[in-house]
């Protein structure tokens, strides 16, 4: 598809992809991450993040040569739909979807809950319902206006979130004491896997970066690179604050489980500390929304491109700013009502199983895609090395962190597919501009 069929621009270069990407990945999670990580390891906890790095990486660059091979609107989507047809993109867009609006509005919960903590007049319901209003309305005009204005937005964000993370680290290093490092005993397999499933959820997010493919530079070569600079960046940083909070605060960390990283500051900084990573909290999670909200329309518009959610309207783009406006406003409205009823709880398990499928299907679909252009193969897209190893190990290592799902969030996550697959044979049959 070119640019002129997609009906988009493409202005973003490699650091506002990797900043987006960036920005959505470090949400909230990482505010609590220590405190988990530490119970369940204590001092060994590097070997989780070095374990989970590892599997993130080998996924990751399953996307990145998908991504550089696939790069019309849609990402994620766009990578199992191209690969394994419409059936399977509608499969993987609904889930993508429902995962992704369920998350956002749970973040907005979150956020208004901080600025309670300061303001409780943001506790009335009433009050309540006003800011989120205003939350999606803001960011969807923001994003209405303009690409350049989205990703300037979550440029500004992102760097805004992790300079106090920066400095919470650096600073943090004259606290450590070497006695709180030592290692007690190397953790099991059993409970490494234990750790590293969580873990995992902590790095997920890129998928959604890269819903934004279709307005992206260079996508052969831009969008590797932002998705390894991303992973390694993050990788880094949270083995540098897990490191920081475990030598500074020893065996206590793992008791403070609501606010690990307000305690290290508090304890660096005084009251002020724990002021400012709290107000670092508020930020990281509106964060997470901005880059939410800049990526996620986009598989609405771009499923309707495809003809895979055949309504015209959700690929509709601005005369003037050259945006998806349409399935922005109604991307919008849907997060706007799923935080005002809330109770996401049975969405926040379909959302778990929904994202690994998702992880599953495209490092299948780097198979796939390989099978496919043998006779027609092209050295400019990126390949990752050492032949099929990547792709198989990705696929393998997913299926064990599906295994660790309960009974009843796999029964759950199964009829949630059926259902969705019998909504889209109901699309098929009684409309009749499917291909």
């Amino acid at each position: 598809m070119s640019e002129k069929e997609e009906g988009l621009k493409r202005t973003i270069g490699v650091f506002g992809l990797t900043a987006n990407i960036v920005n959505i990945i470090i949400g909230a999670g990482i505010f609590a991450l220590p405190a988990i990580v530490a119970a369940g390891l204590g001092s060994a906890s590097i070997f989780a993040y070095l374990f989970c790095g590892i599997l993130i990486i080998l996924v990751m660059l399953c996307f990145a040569e998908v991504g550089s091979k696939i790069s019309h609107p849609g990402g994620t989507y766009a990578y199992v739909e191209e690969s394994f047809g419409k059936y399977a993109g509608f499969i993987a867009a609904i889930l993508f979807l429902i995962s992704t609006i369920s998350s956002d509005a749970a973040i907005a919960n979150a956020l208004v809950g901080i600025i309670g903590s300061f303001f409780p007049l943001f506790k009335i319901k009433f009050i309540k319902i006003l800011f989120f209003l205003m939350l999606f309305s803001g960011l969807a005009y923001i994003n209405i206006k303009g690409i350049k204005e989205g990703i300037r937005l979550v440029k500004i964000i992102t760097l805004i979130k992790i300079i106090p993370l920066l400095v919470i680290v650096f600073i943090g290093f004259f606290d450590i004491e070497i006695k709180n490092l030592y290692w007690e005993s190397i953790p099991s397999l059993k409970d490494l896997g234990e750790i590293s499933l969580i873990l995992f959820f902590a790095f997920q997010g890129a998928e959604s970066g890269l819903s934004i493919n279709g307005e992206v530079k260079n996508p052969k070569k831009s969008i590797p690179r932002a998705i390894l600079l991303s992973v390694l960046a993050i990788l880094i940083l949270y083995i540098l604050i897990q490191t920081v909070a475990q030598g500074a605060l020893g065996d206590t960390l793992a008791t403070f489980k609501e606010n690990p990283l307000g305690e290290l500051a508090n304890q660096i900084f005084g009251p002020i500390g724990l002021t400012l990573i709290t107000i670092g909290a508020g930020v990281s999670i509106f964060g997470s929304l901005t880059s939410s909200m800049l990526s996620t329309p986009r598989i609405l518009y771009s499923t309707s491109v495809d003809r895979v959610i055949p309504i015209n309207i959700l690929s509709k783009v601005h005369s003037k700013y050259i945006t998806p406006y349409i399935a922005i406003t109604i991307y919008a409205i849907m997060a706007l009502l799923f935080a005002v009823f809330g109770g996401f709880k049975q969405l926040a398990i379909i959302s778990s199983g929904a994202l690994l499928i998702i992880y599953f299907a495209v490092s299948l679909a780097v198979i796939k895609l390989r099978i496919k252009e043998k006779k027609d193969y092209k050295p400019e897209t990126f390949r990752i090395p050492g032949g099929y190893l990547v792709p198989i190990l990705s696929a393998l290592i997913i299926l064990y962190f599906l295994s660790n799902l309960t009974k009843n969030e796999m029964i759950t996550t199964g009829i949630f597919i059926i259902s969705i697959s019998i909504i889209y044979i109901a699309l098929f049959k009684f409309k009749k501009k499917y291909d």
